[in-house]
This record gives C-alpha cells, structure tokens and sequence, in this order.
C-alpha cells in the first residue's frame, strides 16, 4: 500500500496532551480524523459505519503529542501513513449524558493508489459544495427552501435572514465562496433542512447524514483545506512524487469545487517555482505525452512558505 513520507511545513508545530484533569472519569476524549485523499478529479474521506462516522479512538496519555497519538492509531487500524496534519478545532459533545464527549478533530492529507471500501467522496455529504459543472441544486433545491425559512422568522429577522442566505450561498450577486463550507452546513442545519437538525427525519437538503457531529467535523476540515490550499503548497501532498500539471489542476479543482483557467494556473505555478521536470513523461494521458513534474521543496526553505499559493477559483 502506498504511502506518504512526512514534510512538515514551516511554522508548524505539534500539540502537546495536556494533563488528564483530576475528575477525568466525567469526560471522554476522542481523536477524530478527517482523513483526505484526491483520486480521478474527486476528493474523497476516509469514513467508518458503512460511511456514517470518520475515524475515531481515544486519547493516549502515553503519546508524546495528541498529533503522535494520531498518527499512530491512524496507521495501525487504516494502514495509511497521514502527510500533513494540523489540528481543526474540539466539539463537546452535550446530548450523551452527564459525560460529556470531547471531540478533538484533525485533518490529515494522504495518497491511495486505488480508492477502496470506506472512501467516499465527501460530495456525496455536501453536494451543493461541488460547483464545476453545477446542476442548479442550490438554486432549484436549496433557495426556495432557504427563502421559506427566512420568511418564517417574525418579521423584524426576515431581512437579516435574507441577507445571511444570501451571502452564504452566493445569491443574488453575492460571490461563492468555496472556504465558506462550514458556514453553509450551519446555516442549513440552523434552518432545519439537514436530517442532523430534525433527529434523522429527511431534510430539504440533499447528501448523506454521518453519526453525531460527524458532518459538522467533515465540513469544518473542507472548510480549513479549501482555505489552505490558497496560501500554502499542501495540496502536493495528495499527490504522487511524480505527476503532471494537469493532474495537479484537477486536484486543486477537485478541493475548490471549481473550475480554473488552464493558462492562469499554469503560469502562477511556474512563476511560483513550485514544481520541476523530472525528465519523464505520461503517456496515458492521450494523444502528446504529458511531461512529469515533482514539487520542489526546496521553496518551503527559500521564501518560508511566504507567497506560496495557487490561483483562486473561478465564479460561476
């Protein structure tokens, strides 16, 4: 099985386990991992439960970092070895009980040379989030919905609702915006149009439903990675050591959920001096064989990472 060898970017660092709080038998700590891979122009997620939870396992004390006690536990029970890792943020879980369930969520990058059971594509969770050759799903399906739930508040809220659904969605003149994932679930599960907010009943808003605040989870590490993607070369890491531009453009696309001018891309990546010839081609590309390139590492030493970015996608 294919794996990714570790390259921390500058700037990062590991978070330290705290000490176990005294009166730890009243909560429970979880690692979650939002576990991402690109494959054929579709970002996919790790899940477990038939594609309703993320993978999941208790905090080891004895672990020198929780990132560490990650990595581990992500290998032994997956067998994929995470590239980058950065934490995402801790829910608290108040529904189960007197013990409260912290949730502390990761996201992880890595490569599969085949897509296997328990890889989903993290569409089928958020497809309104998937804009490339757009259906008319958020403007057949999910304004109407939207509009009816602003016109139910009292009548002093109705334009501040208006206006939050319009600026989440991108309507009426307002821009996409691909980073504004999570705000999107949010405000979807604030209106009651996700099975999540209506205790499993089917919502106005179509894609699958994950276990707890698992969709939530999913959300907030598309969010951070669509984000990241913009200012820091991370999206090499789901990439092979060797690979054409075209497939580094469609794996940008894949993430955005948009589309990219070909001639733009290129040229900020060359101007970039992100990626080098490697000498070999693809043949399978199709027609003129496509040169390889490789991401050249050596800029993360050069500038710090500093202006290291990749074109922002196109509006619809």
């Amino acid at each position: 099985m294919m794996s990714t060898q570790r390259h921390p970017l500058p700037g990062e660092q590991e978070d330290v386990v705290p000490e176990p709080a005294r009166n730890d038998a009243l909560v429970t700590a979880q690692l979650v991992a939002v576990i991402i891979a690109v494959s054929a122009g579709t970002p996919f997620v790790l899940t477990t439960a038939g594609g309703r939870r993320l993978p999941a396992g208790p905090l080891q004390p004895e672990h020198r970092s929780m990132q560490a006690g990650l990595r581990s536990w992500v290998e032994r029970q997956t067998g994929y070895e995470l590239g980058y890792v950065e934490q995402l943020y801790t829910f608290a879980d108040r529904d189960r009980g007197i013990s409260p369930v912290l949730e502390v969520s990761y996201l992880g990058l890595t490569t599969v040379p085949d897509v296997t059971p328990g890889w989903r594509s993290w569409y089928e969770y958020f497809p309104w989030e998937d804009r490339r050759d757009d259906p008319g799903l958020v403007a057949e399906r999910l304004e109407p919905a939207l509009a009816a739930w602003a016109e139910s508040a009292e009548p002093q809220f109705r334009e501040r609702r208006r206006l939050r659904c319009a600026v989440t969605f991108g309507l009426g003149g307002h821009p996409w915006l691909p980073g504004a994932a999570l705000e999107r679930y949010e405000l979807l599960y604030e209106a009651g149009l996700v099975p999540e907010s209506r205790g499993g009943l089917a919502g106005d808003a179509p894609g699958l439903r994950m276990d707890r605040d698992h969709r939530r989870i999913l959300a907030t590490g598309i969010a951070r990675l669509r984000a990241k993607i913009q200012y820091r070369p991370v999206v090499f890491e789901l990439l092979p050591g060797a690979f054409t531009l075209g497939r580094l453009q469609e794996s940008v696309e894949a993430i955005a959920g948009q589309h990219l001018h070909k001639q733009n891309f290129r040229r900020l990546v060359e101007q970039q001096e992100l990626v080098e010839d490697t000498g070999g081609v693809d043949p399978s590309t199709g027609g003129r064989p496509a040169k390889l390139v490789r991401f050249r590492r050596e800029i993360l030493d050069e500038r710090d990472a500093v202006g290291t970015k990749l074109p922002t996608p196109r509006a619809r």
